[in-house]
């Protein structure tokens, strides 16, 4: 990211984050407003700026606040920690180090990957930094089977219509990964992202909208409610965990309380992929990587 894109960007992510506070949160009348959040002078004195400082920050001319002034304007807009840290990534001057960062496929390691296949009753993913998949066990390749040939969770939920009969609560689902997806990247210039971004944006009006939000929130443990082509109904219990060995990198981790429905449902889907013949998503993976070889940054995507 150079010194000339990172204002804009700022920008962009100060003026959406402020149509979303209403006066009413800060204890201030909300009296007649012709657009809907705070106006720029209300932030201002929020922040202990001046209005002509903040003006400034919204229309890119000035590029580097202060560590002291990104705290208070995150203070000013409500930010919670996920959205104050990606603030404080756009308003670092100068290139970053994310930004030097070459393109490169990114693949699950091969522990990762024989640990998954160790859970035979429990559906694991694996996912990169666009969520993109890098690997799966027999059984979340079983349980994910309506994905196909498509490798990228968000073009997946956005562009398929099997998704939405999939997810039981779709629109919950996809605001959630498109904030996770900026959580992941605070760097907006990166070309994976911007390509990913624009490719979403011009064939799903919902991503549109969603991405123009700035959210930013990493996947948190919760109840997923789907529906599956095979057993039916399931509420599984969502892990998400990071990948220390793997910035980036998360292992996905959907579990049903032993005894119950969606736990028989999971060991039925479970017996009709445990064929002889077949190997999992993370084995095929696995021998990618191995024939290819992670020094040459092949294999996995």
């Amino acid at each position: 990211m150079t010194e000339r894109r990172v204002a804009p960007r700022l920008g962009e992510f100060l003026r959406a984050r402020r149509a979303r506070v209403r006066p009413e949160d800060h204890g201030m009348p909300a009296g007649t407003r012709r657009t809907p959040g705070l106006r720029r002078e209300e932030v201002a004195m929020l922040a202990g700026i001046s209005t002509d400082y903040y003006i400034r920050l919204e229309q890119g001319r000035d590029r580097h606040p202060s560590q002291q002034v990104v705290q208070a304007l995150a203070e000013a807009l409500l930010l919670e920690d996920e959205a104050s840290a990606y603030l404080r990534g756009l308003a670092e001057p100068g290139p970053s180090q994310r930004s030097r960062r070459t393109r490169h496929q990114e693949y699950a390691s091969p522990g990762l990957v024989s640990l998954m296949d160790a859970w035979p009753r429990t559906p694991a993913l694996v996912y990169g930094r666009y969520m993109d998949l890098l690997a799966a066990n027999t059984l979340g390749e079983a349980l994910f089977s309506w994905l196909g040939e498509e490798t990228n969770l968000l073009r997946a939920i956005f562009l398929m219509p099997p998704a939405r009969a999939f997810y039981r609560d779709w629109a919950r689902i996809g605001e959630g990964c498109v904030a996770a997806l900026r959580a992941a990247n605070i760097d907006p210039d990166d070309p994976r992202l911007v390509e990913l971004v624009g490719e979403l944006c011009v064939n799903s009006p919902e991503f549109a909208r969603l991405w123009g939000r700035q959210e930013v929130r990493a996947k948190t443990a919760e109840i997923k409610r789907l529906t599956h082509p095979d057993v039916g109904e399931l509420s599984l219990r969502f892990e998400n965990l990071t990948v220390p060995s793997a910035p980036g990198q998360h292992l996905v981790v959907y579990h049903a309380e032993p005894g119950s429905r969606e736990d028989q449902a999971l060991a039925l889907l479970g017996s009709y992929a445990a064929t002889p013949a077949s190997d999992s998503h993370a084995s095929r993976r696995q021998d990618l990587a191995a024939e290819d070889g992670p020094a040459a940054e092949k294999g996995i995507r």
